[in-house]
């Protein structure tokens, strides 16, 4: 029997079920990654730990939303990818801690509609506008799962790398400690500034204003 049909038999405890475990060999080192399936909507989600963050007081931890166009295929318009992989360097440099990679693309709204998204930018709306354009929030992510992959890690305390405050106010909210927030900025480019900058203005991000300037 496949995982989704084992699911269907099982009443969920948690909003996250863990289903398996393998090493993961990277340029920076080896994580360990755990599967989990979201019960709500099926998707499956990603924690890539490394070291032994359950047993380290507040271990450094990212919250990192997929992003295909940034991860994948390098492309500069957004800082998704350049983020991803400072994070995990910043884990193997602490010496433990974990990504959650989230299966939330386009904040959310999807990949189709991040190219709808995307064409609406580059007819001169910003990526707040496109995404109300096609009859979107802002930002239609969901961490409220997280703390069942945190918890089954044996985490309930962290340093969190973002600049986003929903992201502190998530975990805040299902009662993950949040101790110290730590900046992530990378990847200003000429092909992203307007990007960022409609992100600190008004989503809130919090970057260095040296950060989003324009040349």
């Amino acid at each position: 029997m496949n995982v989704r049909a084992e699911l269907k038999h099982i009443e969920p405890s948690s909003l996250v079920r863990f289903i398996d475990r393998a090493k993961l060999p990277t340029q920076w080192g080896t994580f360990v990654m755990y599967g989990f399936i979201e019960s709500a909507t099926g998707k499956e989600h990603l924690a890539l730990v490394y070291g032994d963050p359950a047993n380290s007081k507040a271990p450094l931890i990212r919250l990192h939303s997929e992003c295909l166009t940034g991860d994948a295929l390098f492309s500069t318009r957004c800082d998704c990818g350049f983020q991803l992989n400072r994070a995990l360097q910043n884990i193997v440099e602490e010496g433990c801690g974990v990504l959650l990679y989230l299966r939330q693309e386009g904040r959310g709204i999807g990949l189709i509609n991040k190219i709808r998204a995307y064409h609406l930018q580059d007819e001169g709306a910003d990526t707040v506008e496109a995404n109300e354009r096609l009859g979107f929030a802002a930002d239609m992510r969901d961490y409220a799962f997280c703390k069942g992959m945190l918890e089954h890690l044996g985490i309930d305390e962290v340093r969190l790398m973002t600049n986003n405050p929903r992201k502190l106010a998530a975990l805040t909210k299902v009662n993950i400690n949040v101790i110290e927030r730590v900046p992530l900025q990378e990847g200003n480019n000429p092909n992203n500034q307007h990007y960022l900058q409609t992100k600190a203005n008004k989503l809130g991000h919090m970057f260095d204003p040296k950060f989003v300037e324009q040349d």
